[in-house]
């Protein structure tokens, strides 16, 4: 499992910020980590991500600013139980000044697995428009210094998955 901390570390590493444990609430019928709950971890785990390339709370107050998940893709790789300790990975794949694309991979931290995968689109929003808009200089010269180090990285392969059925519609003629 990576470790890193808030400096990039050009040896070529995903950011890892964020820790939890699977809580008694999260677990289903199923006796295991309910999905809508993976989607929760993954999203408290950008939090520390956005506080790494430089859009945290403190830029955000600033410049009038925030983003917004425009879209998510969950893989769930392997089952999660009550108690697992887990660890949530980011790593940068491509950028503009409008939008972040990244791949968030949640590690349970005892077994050291994948468990699940969530590729994700932020967009950088102006609290005034309540629309997409530029990001300042600061922000934008902070993903390029992640970019310098991620840029690196082999592309996980959960990443620009399409969902669907082979064959269909012609299954149902």
């Amino acid at each position: 499992m990576v470790r890193q901390d808030q400096g990039v570390n050009h040896t070529a590493t995903p950011f890892e910020g964020h820790h939890d444990v699977v809580r008694k609430e999260w677990i289903d019928f199923n006796g295991h980590f309910n999905a809508g709950y993976y989607l929760v971890c993954f999203d408290d785990a950008i939090e520390s991500w956005m506080d790494f390339i430089g859009l945290g709370r403190s830029h955000r107050d600033r410049h009038s600013v925030t983003t917004f998940s425009a879209q998510n893709h969950v893989t769930y790789l392997r089952e999660v139980s009550e108690g697992a300790k887990l660890a949530v990975t980011t790593q940068l794949l491509a950028f503009d000044r409008k939008r972040i694309h990244a791949m968030q991979v949640m590690w349970h931290s005892d077994e050291n697995f994948v468990a699940a995968t969530c590729e994700v689109m932020s967009l950088h929003v102006s609290e005034q428009t309540r629309r997409v808009s530029e990001m300042h200089d600061e922000a934008y010269e902070r993903l390029l210094e992640v970019w310098d180090s991620h840029e690196k990285l082999e592309v996980p392969q959960e990443v620009g998955q399409v969902m669907s059925v082979p064959g269909w519609p012609a299954l149902l003629e």
